[in-house]
């Protein structure tokens, strides 16, 4: 019999099954041979979208998030709940529904393991570009009811990510990663269809 594998899980029981998210707690093998339990939190995994206009100015919108009980400025996002409809199908989806605006040029900007720790999550954000008004309305509900939409210089957002006055993780990265993207002439973004291995499988 072969050494057992370290950090395989040995056993796995669900907790918690939620409209949107599980809770399981995992037995894991560590690299020593003993076994603990951790907590899981499964999510179906979301995307995050930097629109940019023809000015420079990234689209952000503001919404209230009840976990933090806080309005925070995000880039548009969505979760990867529907059926059968691909992460870039969801991501225009999201961008019309919130922003009101379609693009023509769309490519993978990075990806995210959002709280690798305790969660599932993993998240694709996008980088939109040649941005024109959409024709269809979209009703929010919900938080979404009073969502504002607003563009902003990306160099003010990044700014703003260092003073702290945007926090959202997706938001961040996105918006950091936009401009190295841009002062190395998107050199290297990813094709918008392009692989997700992180997220295979679910």
């Amino acid at each position: 019999m072969g050494e057992l594998e370290p950090y395989a899980i040995v056993g796995s029981e669900m907790k918690y099954h939620g409209k949107l998210l599980d809770l399981r707690v995992d037995a894991v093998r560590m690299s020593d041979g003993s076994v603990v339990e951790r907590e899981v939190v499964t999510h179906p995994g979301a995307v995050a979208i930097v629109a940019l206009d023809e000015k420079g100015n990234v689209i952000l919108v503001n919404q209230f998030r009840a976990a933090v009980g806080a309005q925070l400025d995000e880039l548009p996002a969505g979760l990867l709940d529907v059926e059968g409809e691909s992460a870039l199908e969801a991501a225009k989806r999201e961008l019309a529904e919130e922003a009101q605006v379609v693009a023509e040029e769309w490519d993978v900007l990075l990806d995210l393991h959002s709280s690798p720790g305790f969660s599932t999550e993993t998240v694709r954000v996008f980088l939109a570009r040649e941005l024109t008004a959409s024709d269809d309305k979209f009703a929010g509900t919900h938080e979404e009811s009073t969502m504002t939409v607003a563009r902003e210089p990306l160099p003010d957002a990044v700014r703003r990510v260092f003073t702290g006055s945007i926090t959202n993780s997706s938001s961040v990265a996105g918006i950091l990663a936009a401009v190295h993207g841009r002062a190395t002439g998107w050199r290297d973004l990813r094709p918008a269809d392009a692989p997700w291995p992180t997220r295979q499988g679910r």
